[in-house]
């Protein structure tokens, strides 16, 4: 396998983990005040709020970099305790609660601690105390916070284990002593106003003491030429934001209260492939595994059938046949996994279920060309149907259908992905078989979606015949960044979609790129609402910048950043991800603005036009930072034939 072509493995051998942020200064102690019925406590790393009433936090923020820039508080108030305390300053930067029944030789139920960059929670069990478990409530309105570890059966999540705040940074939690048996309660919902719940077990008669440690860290790949830049530290803060677990389908998605989607975990993969242990005996391509098993077990994600909506009263099972990209996307998610994990043995135990799904990737190509075909025509004026026919891909509300680039080119890098694992496993003709089908995808691709009218690669042809071209960024991007674009027509490309998006007039990089650059007509747009981009003109130039039709967002904005990087071209690269990562480091993709959407898309003036409050695939552009280190130290371009 060309793992150079794919964009996989050399990235491994040149990044050196950084697990936690280094300290440039001496620890500075913490500086307590009381703020009214609270305790506050702030240093450089984290701030918070105790409750003088009951054992509980009624805030709390990081920055995992120490630059006491921490964002909001992400908590909501919590609920009434049951009986009434005395809570005590303990040492320097501590406060300690007794039930005011408890005579004052009783230990304290719970007890608090901080120092720069660590919290002590301690919970004594007694039968005058008798300690309630310690509840944290997060509010998706204020941050999608999320517990990232092994998950168990109910949802629950063993220790140690992440609880990362997007764009503020993380805690490693673990319990003194190993803490064999104590598990987190875990629950996130996205109905009404949401919430992600955390819950620490108290002391009983069983576990007398119990102690947690949380250490503020910072997680990422350590930077050879970048560690010391500022500039990168929206990356540095920032890359574990596209891990997202939903406790309740026990998966990787949208967010921790939201729908999980297979044609996304690929997306998860390639960022869990670089990312350092999460914790002892954690890492990130555990959640990926977990993730596959689920799948691999018949959950249905979204873009595959039966998939219902998570969290939405009365949602039916999808009728839509699989999304031309779910398969690859799993597939791509497990070669990531084997080949970083360098789990053989739950390769050789799901390989039948692996090779159960590129074989029915391969019965797609219905008409025997080496493209696969979506069962939906992509015709124009064909997606005006009642029962609201879903589309090819993960842009769901533009009309890709048949012969689908976007998902083409996703499944050449996951053939090529799976003929590595038969090749691991010895299944010389499985190998071969993959091998051959990849190159036939490949023979026929450009020749298939090349535009000579517009110099740029279609976005789909339609069962008629006819490509539909709107100046795709991402599809263009991916397939460069894959290969399946002859190297003279590379720069050529890129030169016209940049030159096309200087005379549109998008030069706002901090909102990352349009998908689009011309808008979607509204014969070829599937969801005809203004909200979703569907103008009423037949253009749709009135539904223009709005969602995905030519809305901006760092979603798929890695495709363009990687095939520029590879082709050698840092400094157009750079205009664009730099802003990015600024945008990255404000928290920019995060939350709501005053008309009360989202800031996952935005029309080109900023306006918000999102809807999940955090969209994890915003954060896959972040993979273009270790692009632009390859290139930069190697000087190969090896995304290109």
């Amino acid at each position: 396998m060309n793992h150079q072509r794919l964009g996989l493995a050399p990235l491994a051998v040149l990044c050196v983990w950084m697990a936690v942020t280094v300290p440039v200064a001496p620890a500075a102690s913490p500086k307590v005040t009381k703020a009214g019925d609270a305790l506050r406590v702030v240093t450089p790393y984290q701030e918070m709020k105790w409750s003088l009433k009951q054992p509980a936090f009624l805030s709390l923020a990081i920055d995992s970099l120490g630059g006491g820039k921490v964002g909001a508080n992400a908590l909501r108030s919590p609920a009434v305790g049951r009986g009434d305390y005395e809570a005590r300053p303990a040492g320097s930067a501590g406060i300690e609660y007794r039930r005011v029944t408890s005579s004052r030789k009783t230990e304290p139920g719970w007890r608090f601690e901080a120092n720069e960059r660590m919290l002590r929670l301690v919970t004594k069990w007694s039968a005058e105390e008798k300690p309630e478990p310690l509840v944290f409530e997060f509010d998706p309105r204020l941050n999608h916070a999320t517990l990232l570890g092994n998950l168990n059966g109910d949802g629950t999540v063993n220790l140690p284990a992440v609880l990362h705040l997007p764009d503020q940074g993380s805690y490693r939690v673990s319990v003194v002593g190993g803490g064999t048996g104590i598990v987190l309660g875990y629950d996130a919902r996205r109905a009404g106003t949401g919430y992600v719940k955390i819950s620490f077990p108290a002391a009983t008669a069983a576990r007398p003491l119990i102690e947690y440690r949380w250490e503020v860290v910072a997680l990422y790949p350590k930077l050879t030429k970048g560690e010391q830049d500022a500039r990168f530290n929206g990356f540095r803060k920032n890359w574990l934001n596209i891990f997202q677990l939903n406790p309740r389908l026990r998966v990787l998605a949208n967010h921790a209260g939201s729908d999980t989607c297979a044609f996304c975990l690929y997306e998860y993969a390639d960022i869990a492939r670089y990312t350092p242990p999460l914790a002892e005996g954690v890492t990130a391509l555990d959640m990926v595994r977990q993730s596959l098993d689920r799948y691999l077990d018949g959950l249905p994600g979204y873009g595959m059938p039966g998939w219902i909506a998570f969290d939405v009263d009365q949602s039916q099972p999808s009728r839509d046949p699989p999304c031309l990209d779910a398969y690859p996307s799993l597939l791509i998610a497990a070669a990531d996994y084997v080949s970083g994990a360098e789990d053989t043995a739950w390769l050789e135990k799901r390989y039948g279920g692996l090779k159960l799904w590129v074989d029915k990737l391969l019965a797609m190509d219905h008409d025997g060309n080496g493209l696969f075909e979506y069962p939906y025509s992509g015709n124009s004026n064909s997606w005006v149907d009642p029962a609201g026919k879903r589309p090819a891909n993960w842009w769901d509300t533009i009309g890709f259908g048949h012969e689908d680039a976007y998902a083409n080119a996703l499944a050449y890098r996951a053939l090529r992905g799976m003929e590595m694992l038969a090749t691991r496993l010895e299944f010389k003709e499985d190998a071969a078989r993959y091998q051959t089908a990849a190159r036939k995808l490949r023979d026929a691709y450009f020749v298939t979606f090349y535009n000579p009218a517009s110099g740029l690669l279609a976005g789909w042809k339609s069962a008629d015949g006819q490509l539909h071209d709107y100046a795709f960024m991402f599809v263009n991007g991916a397939a460069v960044h894959y290969g399946l674009v002859p190297r003279d027509n590379a720069d050529a490309i890129m030169d016209r979609l940049l030159a096309k998006m200087k005379a549109v007039g998008f030069t706002r990089f901090e909102l990352g790129l349009p998908g689009n650059l011309t808008p979607v007509a509204r014969k070829d747009y599937t969801l005809l609402d203004r909200r979703w981009g569907g103008g009423e003109k037949a253009d749709n130039s009135d539904g223009f910048q709005i969602y995905e039709n030519g809305g901006a967002t760092a979603c798929f904005a890695y495709f363009t950043l990687a095939a520029l990087y590879d082709l050698g071209r840092t400094e157009d690269a750079d205009r664009i991800l730099m802003p990015l990562l600024g945008a990255f480091e404000r928290g920019g993709f995060q939350g709501q603005g005053t008309n009360g959407m989202s800031n996952d898309w935005k029309a080109w003036d900023a306006t918000p036009w999102g809807y999940e409050g955090l969209l994890v695939d915003n954060y896959y552009a972040l993979l273009a930072v270790l692009t632009r280190e390859h290139t930069e130290r190697t000087g190969i371009a090896y995304g290109v034939k």
